[in-house]
Order: C-alpha cells, then sequence, then structure tokens
C-alpha cells in the first residue's frame, strides 16, 4: 500500500512538472483517466529481383519460362498487436489528499482507474530502410566473351580482270552474340545434369563411392544453380521490422484508422506517407447499455416531478473499458483480427468519495 501511495505522489509530481504554466493545487492527489494506445509492431520482406541477362531464351534452351524482368516487391511476413495504456491528459481529476483516499483510489484500478505501476510504456519506434541492391553476374556464365569467325575479303589481282576478284578468307576475333551466349551455357547445364545422372547410376568411368560421390554430385548440382541464374535471375531479400501506433478517439462517428502503409519501393511506411498501399485497421466498438436513472424511475412511478435538488457528492472518476474487435485489413483481406480492451471507447463513470472512503 505504501508503494501505491508513492506511485500517486510520483504521478502528481510528474504531471505538475509537466505544466510550465500552471502547477496543480497543492494538498490533492491529480491523476488522469486511461486511454489505451494501439500498438503494431510489423515485419516484412521485401524482395529485389534480377531477371537473368538470358531470359528470353530460357523457354527457347531449355523450356522454362522465367520472370522477365527486374522487380521489387513486399511481402508481410508478422503483425503483432499489443495495447498500451496511458493517462488521458485530457481528462484530469483531483482529489484531496490522504492515505484512505489513495488506497481506495488503487483498489478501484481495475475498474478503470490510471495506475502507472503495472501498466506498460509505449518503446521508441525503430526505423529500418532498405539499401539499394544490384544486380552482379559478374562470376557467372561462360569463360570467355570472345569467339572467333571467318569472313571472305576480297582483293583485285592485277593479273586478272577487276570484274573477276579473287576472294580471301581472313579469321577476326568479334563478340559473341547474346543468343551465343545463351547457348553455350544453357549447353553446359545440360553437360552438368548429365555427369550428374552418370554418376549416381554409375555410367561413368570414375568410381564413386561414399562420401566422394555425394561430393561430387553436391558440387555439380551447385555449378548448375549458378548457371541456371543466368536464365532464371535471382532475388534478394531483405527483412524490415517497424512499429506503428493508432490512438482510437472516442469523438469519430467512423472508427477506421490507417495504421501504416506498403510500397514496394519503399517498403513499410507510415500512415501521413502517400505512397503506399493502406493497411486500414478498423474498430467494432460493442453497444454499451445504459444504466438507468433512479431518481428519472421514481419520478415516472410516482408521476410528479422530483422537487428537492439533489446535493452534488465529490466523486472519483473512471472509465470502463469497451471490449472492441479489432480488424486489420489489406483492401478486402483480413490480415489480423483480435479483441481487446480500448478505454476512451468504454464508459465514463464515477463513484461517490464518500463510498470510497466507507
Amino acid at each position: 500500500m505504501r508503494k501505491s501511495i508513492i506511485a500517486v505522489a510520483a504521478l502528481a509530481v510528474s504531471l505538475a512538472a509537466s505544466a510550465q504554466t500552471a502547477a496543480d493545487p497543492q494538498g490533492y492527489v491529480t491523476y488522469s483517466l486511461p486511454s489505451t494506445t494501439i500498438t503494431l509492431e510489423v515485419e516484412a520482406v521485401q524482395e529485389t529481383f534480377h531477371a537473368g541477362p538470358y531470359a528470353r531464351y530460357a523457354e527457347k534452351f531449355l523450356g522454362i519460362e522465367p520472370r522477365m524482368k527486374d522487380e521489387t516487391t513486399v511481402q508481410l511476413t508478422k503483425i503483432t498487436l499489443m495495447p498500451y495504456v496511458e493517462a488521458d491528459l485530457s481528462k484530469r481529476f483531483s482529489l484531496v489528499a490522504g492515505s484512505t483516499v489513495a488506497s481506495n483510489l488503487f483498489k478501484l484500478s481495475s475498474a478503470g482507474l490510471v495506475t502507472f505501476s503495472d501498466a506498460p510504456f509505449v518503446e521508441e519506434s525503430v526505423w529500418r530502410f532498405p539499401v539499394e541492391v544490384k544486380a552482379d553476374f559478374s562470376d557467372k556464365g561462360i569463360s570467355s566473351n570472345l569467339t572467333s569467325e571467318s569472313a571472305v575479303l576480297y582483293k583485285k589481282d592485277k593479273k586478272v580482270s577487276s570484274r573477276n576478284p579473287v576472294a580471301v578468307q581472313q579469321n577476326m576475333v568479334v563478340e559473341k552474340s547474346l543468343e551465343q551466349k545463351a547457348r553455350e551455357t544453357a549447353n553446359t547445364i545440360l553437360d552438368l545434369r548429365k555427369q550428374r545422372l552418370q554418376i549416381v547410376t554409375g555410367d561413368t568411368d570414375a568410381t564413386y563411392s561414399g562420401e566422394a560421390m555425394g561430393t561430387a554430385v553436391e558440387e555439380l548440382s551447385r555449378l548448375e544453380s549458378e548457371y541456371m541464374t543466368l536464365f532464371t535471375g535471382y532475388s534478394d531479400y531483405q527483412t524490415q521490422t517497424m512499429k506503428f501506433e493508432v490512438i482510437p478517439q472516442a469523438d469519430r462517428q467512423n472508427q477506421m484508422y490507417v495504421a501504416f502503409r506498403v510500397s514496394d519501393k519503399s517498403g513499410l511506411l507510415p500512415a501521413e506517407e502517400v505512397n503506399g498501399k493502406p493497411i486500414v485497421m478498423e474498430i467494432e466498438v460493442p453497444q454499451i447499455a445504459q444504466v438507468p436513472d433512479p431518481a428519472a424511475e421514481a419520478e415516472a412511478a410516482g408521476g410528479r416531478k422530483a422537487t428537492k435538488k439533489v446535493k452534488e457528492i465529490p466523486s472519483i472518476y473512471y472509465r470502463i473499458p469497451a471490449a472492441c474487435t479489432i480488424r486489420l485489413k489489406e483492401g478486402a483481406d483480413l490480415l489480423l483480427q483480435t479483441r481487446i480492451p480500448v478505454y476512451q471507447l468504454g464508459q465514463e463513470s464515477s463513484v461517490p468519495l464518500k463510498t470510497a472512503l466507507n
């Protein structure tokens, strides 16, 4: 109980220190009604795909249809939703300081009164952005970029009529065409597959057994995979983890919020950014039954108005949270659904101070 009193005093001191223009009144314990902040910890994987330089020849030489162009995509892989309790500084009240009042105040915290002794705080957001990655096929492919071609030249023979040129063959070194490189690489892939099959089936002059066979097959598979990337391309993957916060507003009729955005180019983005697909949070608030007013019921039963004015009684104010259904959607796709208590969307009520002290 002593810790509770100290916690209340610490809260009052912190609230007083934060207000630079006016301090809280002395001799009173000030407190705030609780407010719920919904925190989303989002993990996404960004794929940067680099199309192979021989992709357009893959169907011709290997009979496969790979992806033809470079592209970057982002896929959501994990979303964690966590409600945090914070003080609503727009709803602040004060009580006469006293151990009995503070004691009962903390006993009522389970009904909605704010407490900072066991409530988690929101941590600082961590921002991570992907690093630009460029394709690199420099260590893959054929052994030489040059080939030899034969060209036929003609020269004039002084002894022969100029109308009868003499053919002279000359060899030149020229660059191979892209299709020639693709054909050579495809032949290498097919040859590697043939060698692997021969080793596995024993149709080879060399003798492989035990670990040697496994090593040889593994190396041939690795080489085939390296060459295949020239046709199928390859992908770089980077993981992003970010936190986003949504604070539900009680005065909003439409409880739908843009929690964050997803961009294939930039990855995870805050809701304020316009470049990206919105991830929408939909909050379904249950209908709260209204408590009948005893004075109104007595008036209705007696058939006459109550003339006696009810004296205002000092009270302790608190909030009963609403158990809301939270849905997270990407377009029409449902990503997450759960139920959490949201204080500011619930019901505000009070306990007479005399009752609290008894």
